[in-house]
């Protein structure tokens, strides 16, 4: 039954855990004490852990909980969790609900099965998770859920929190410094602010269960253009089908209920697919929250009879799907960073906020796309409906052009003409949204914030925010250090904003990015254009990017290598996977129908031959030699994957290479005969759901 409108705001957050609940729930001074320890960093006593601990497991309880699990983000890409009851024994045989706050506080799971790229052996199985009391508790399924870091035994970081939290206070405390500097000392803190927009495909559960490739990879590895894909384009913002508006509706409300911001919802390019977008939270929640979000489209999915995929080019030839992260700098007195102003002053520290950003994108341009590589996004990057693999900023016309004139030194003509001088001027005013999307920019400034559209759809958001928040607060460091020295305040700001615009123009282009000749005009510029993951994973321990992270405390050196190996051995293992299912649908399913089918048509060849000798067969004939060719084919390029398999390099970054040059290119060659084969082959004959039946099921 949907739930009325009236009673959504009672609906939102009812399971968490929030500012609300703990103030019914708890003392006065406990709840003041947890605002402190957010406020000031400081460590919860024992003595307010346990309070706070009796207040979570009573409001849970209430809500029907029985267990409590503390929820973080492994090195996986999804998060993990180990439910404990509350249950505690008492004499009598009895037991009661109970919770203390060491178990809230901290949690030992088993940590062995978990990447930790060679920071620990596989027989230190001992690992500890610790409670975020900046993200809210939640209740999902029974369980009183407790968002956590967590580390080894040695202190390193094994999650996507950990650095995450240590980036946001890296950039908070550059961007403090500089907005001292402009007179602002109101301000305590700067949050990074992110919406992340969330692509999905739903596919009936059915045809998905007889689908090897998709129940295995999340992608199909085989499938014929059908007549129809998106090229009409009737499926964008079109009319939601009965089916799929009451899957979207309930997971709003599941959403609602878990205080996560689901905002809008709309059918996206390809057939089958959608997107679902929140409101604007900080950094960690935002994570937190998508994190939610893509667990729970699965979930609701399942008792709509869909199943949700979230890979990033589940199907070839149609539009696959990204995650745009909108990403932007608030202060806690409400300040957005990134927006004009109308002001002298507060146009000067937009320019300034703008140019350390521009600057942060072009000295760090291959360590942002290395944030998004993964082995679904080579699929995606570069590919029609997603931005290049090339790194550029598009700004805008009314804004390129006010860069242009402070690069110049030239009037600029808005009303008037007049040559800007930063921190006199006022700019003119820059509405959001002033200009066209570019939707062929990886990064582009929609406003006051910038969006950043090449992470993946199943990817965790954490890891190209921690670069954005990284990168932002050494340019910042940078800027800061230099103005507190000068001597003439506004002198100095003027020629530090023009000439960082002047030495990173390249990095700009408000052109179209899907054009060849972007390519060659970007290589002429400089630019890094990293086409694979495993191009791109080696710049991780480039020696600036490792002094990047390691300078401002978001990894440590051993944290830096531990996460290339990781993502170098998940990029492997997924490929191999896909390699290893592909060469078992050939074998055993497409070969055999092929085989099945010519032998059908060779009986028929004869027997039609024996009833009315002399009767023309040329289409079976012919038939027969275009499957035959191909089986053939099919079977040689099996035997050519099999064989690149057994011959694998032994270093990984070879290894990750050879998957993507050798393996990844027989399985091209065999999907094409598969492919053709397919369309050659009865609907009714061929052993899985077909393009046509998995897009336009809904």
């Amino acid at each position: 039954m949907k739930t009325s409108a009236a009673k959504v705001p009672e609906l939102f957050g009812s399971m968490v855990f929030n500012e609300a609940a703990m103030q019914q729930y708890m003392s006065k001074s406990t709840f003041q004490a947890w605002k402190q320890c957010l406020r000031d960093g400081t460590t919860l006593p024992l003595t307010v852990a346990n309070e706070i601990a009796e207040a979570m497991k009573e409001w849970a309880t209430d809500r029907g909980a029985t267990h409590f699990t503390h929820w973080f983000q492994p090195m996986t890409g999804v998060t993990a969790e180990k439910h404990d009851s509350f249950i505690s024994p008492i004499e009598g045989g009895r037991v009661i609900m109970d919770f203390s706050g060491k178990e809230l506080v901290r949690g030992e799971p088993d940590a062995s099965s978990f990447p930790s790229g060679g920071l620990r052996a596989t027989f230190e199985a001992r690992g500890y998770t610790a409670w975020d009391p900046s993200s809210f508790a939640f209740i999902k399924e029974g369980s009183l859920y407790i968002p956590t870091v967590f580390c080894s035994y040695s202190g390193e970081a094994l999650d996507k929190k950990t650095p995450l939290l240590r980036s946001m206070d890296a950039v908070s405390k550059q961007a403090i410094r500089i907005l001292r500097l402009f007179g602002d000392t109101e301000s305590k803190r700067v949050t990074a602010s992110v919406g992340p927009e969330q692509e999905y495909f739903l596919i009936d559960k059915a045809l998905f269960a007889q689908r090897p490739d998709l129940r295995f990879c999340g992608r199909t590895l085989f499938g014929a253009k059908p007549p129809k894909g998106q090229e009409l384009e009737d499926h964008y913002f079109g009319a939601i089908t009965p089916r799929v508006a009451a899957y979207m509706q309930d997971l709003d409300e599941e959403l609602w209920k878990l205080g996560v911001l689901s905002k809008t919802k709309h059918n996206e390019v390809a057939p089958s697919q959608h997107e679902m977008a929140p409101i604007f939270s900080d950094a960690n929640t935002a994570s937190d929250h998508n994190q939610l979000a893509m667990e729970t489209m699965r979930r609701v999915a399942d008792r709509h009879g869909f199943v949700c995929l979230l890979h990033e080019k589940p199907f070839a030839g149609v539009n696959g799907s990204g995650k745009h992260d909108n990403w932007s700098l608030a202060t806690d007195t409400g300040k957005n960073l990134f927006a004009p102003g109308a002001t002298p002053s507060q146009n000067a520290q937009f320019l300034l906020f703008l140019a350390a950003f521009i600057k942060g994108v072009d000295e760090y341009q291959e360590m942002l796309r290395c944030s998004v590589a993964s082995a679904g996004n080579d699929h995606r990057l570069g590919a029609n409906e997603a931005p290049p693999a090339i790194i550029s900023v598009f700004l805008g016309d009314e804004l390129m052009a006010i860069v242009d004139a402070l690069i110049h030194g030239t009037s600029y003509t808005e009303a008037e003409k007049r040559t800007l001088s930063i921190g006199v001027d006022t700019l003119p005013h820059i509405p959001q949204d002033t200009t066209d999307r570019n939707r062929t920019s990886p990064v582009a400034f929609t406003g006051n914030k910038f969006e950043f559209r090449m992470p993946g759809s199943s990817q965790s958001i954490a890891g190209p925010n921690i670069a954005l928040n990284t990168i932002m607060a050494e340019e910042l460091r940078k800027f800061a250090d230099e103005l507190e020295q000068a001597e003439e305040f506004t002198a100095a700001l003027h020629a530090l904003v023009v000439r960082t615009l002047k030495e990173h123009s390249r990095i700009l282009f408000n052109g179209n990015g899907y054009e060849d000749t972007w390519i060659v005009e970007a290589e002429r510029r400089g630019l890094s254009n990293l086409r694979s993951a495993p191009e791109a994973f080696g710049v991780y321990l480039k020696p600036e990017n490792m002094a990047l992270f390691t300078s401002h405390g978001v990894f440590t050196e051993a944290e830096i290598r531990a996460r290339n190996e990781i993502h170098f051995e998940a990029y492997c293992k997924k490929i191999h996977i896909e390699a290893q299912t592909a060469l078992d649908m050939v074998r055993r399913q497409i070969l055999p129908t092929a085989l099945s089918y010519i032998h059908e048509l060779t009986d028929a060849v004869v027997s039609k031959q024996a009833a009315v000798p002399g009767l023309s067969c040329t289409v079976e004939t012919e038939t027969i030699r275009q499957l035959t060719a191909l089986a053939e084919g099919l079977h040689g390029g099996a035997t050519m994957l099999e064989r690149s398999l057994d011959q694998l390099p032994d270093v990984i970054t070879e290894q990750a290479a050879y998957y993507h040059d050798t393996v990844l290119s027989h399985m091209d060659a065999l999907r094409r005969d598969a492919d053709l084969l397919e369309t050659l082959i009865p609907a009714q004959r061929w052993p899985f759901p077909t393009y046509a039946q998995l897009l336009f099921s809904e």
